[in-house]
């Protein structure tokens, strides 16, 4: 029989382990986010804020902010719609479909751009169309909302798959035995059911909204004050040896970052909760 003592590793190699782990999060992670908040304010807090304070900074910021606004709600719909079909049926494609689904993880975001402006560009599929009507797809908002939309379709739909799977169907049909409708049935028996998974889901795609720097870069042309978002805006402004904004702008950024992990931390919390009871 191996007892518990003999069975863990030994302590030598548990503080070896350890310490090349929190070597290697000491300089891919602390330290380079550490230096990020020490260029921002290396010369004091008043220039920092007066940094963002720039217009260039705040058309940035608000065009980051649409983004989101368009392209979160737009995926938490067709999340919820392609969860409901792949958790609650069965049919032919059915795993086909899930690792289409899945291909904005595997494709390279630079390669979205490019697809994109093959399809829409002056050039492109519907290129002359486009213009023919007078309407302006690439380095302007749709496309970029197109870009966003396409690297983030899978958050909301793989966070609440797994849910709709687990809570199965009895409380759904017992609802409808009761006489409730479909409209009935979603918002008071499945959306409770699987809230804290959609806002997991919500949570993960606003933030890679509000980060995407690959597939954004290709489609917007980086016009500044007119479609340059956060990202574009703190490479922009270090190639143009403007340190202390791209710095700012990049403090700005990771507490975003720094919101969404709290948020994903109340999260995991409420759905463990939610599992023990």
């Amino acid at each position: 029989m191996v007892t518990k003592k003999s069975a863990e590793d030994p302590l030598v190699v548990r503080t070896i382990l350890i310490g090349i782990a929190v070597a290697y999060l000491l300089l891919i992670l602390f330290i380079p986010a550490f230096n990020v908040f020490v260029q921002a304010f290396k010369f004091g807090v008043l220039p920092f804020f007066q940094t963002l304070s720039t217009s260039a900074f705040l058309k940035a910021a608000q065009l980051t902010v649409i983004i989101a606004l368009i392209v979160v709600p737009i995926n938490t719909v067709f999340g919820l719609c392609a969860a409901w079909v792949i958790a609650r049926n069965q049919f032919r494609g059915r795993t086909l479909l899930i690792s289409i689904l899945d291909i904005p993880f595997a494709v390279s975001p630079v390669v979205t751009g490019l697809m994109i402006v093959l399809l829409y560009g002056r050039i492109g599929w519907f290129g002359g169309l486009l213009e023919s009507a007078n309407l302006k797809v690439v380095f302007a908002l749709p496309a970029m909302v197109f870009a966003s939309a396409f690297i983030t379709m899978p958050f909301v739909a793989r966070e609440v798959i797994p849910v709709l799977e687990e809570t199965g169907t009895d409380q759904e049909e017992a609802a409808k035995t009761l006489g409730a409708n479909d409209w009935q049935i979603f918002w008071r028996v499945t959306l409770p059911n699987i809230r804290w998974g959609l806002l997991y889901g919500l949570i993960l795609t606003n933030a890679r909204v509000m980060g995407e720097f690959g597939a954004v870069s290709v489609v917007s042309g980086n016009i500044i004050g007119k479609t340059q978002t956060l990202p574009l805006y703190v490479e922009a402004a270090y190639k143009q040896y403007q340190s202390q904004a791209a710095f700012a702008a990049a403090v700005v950024l990771a507490g975003l970052a720094l919101v969404t992990l709290v948020l994903k931390e109340i999260v995991e919390r409420k759905t463990q909760i939610k599992d023990v009871e």
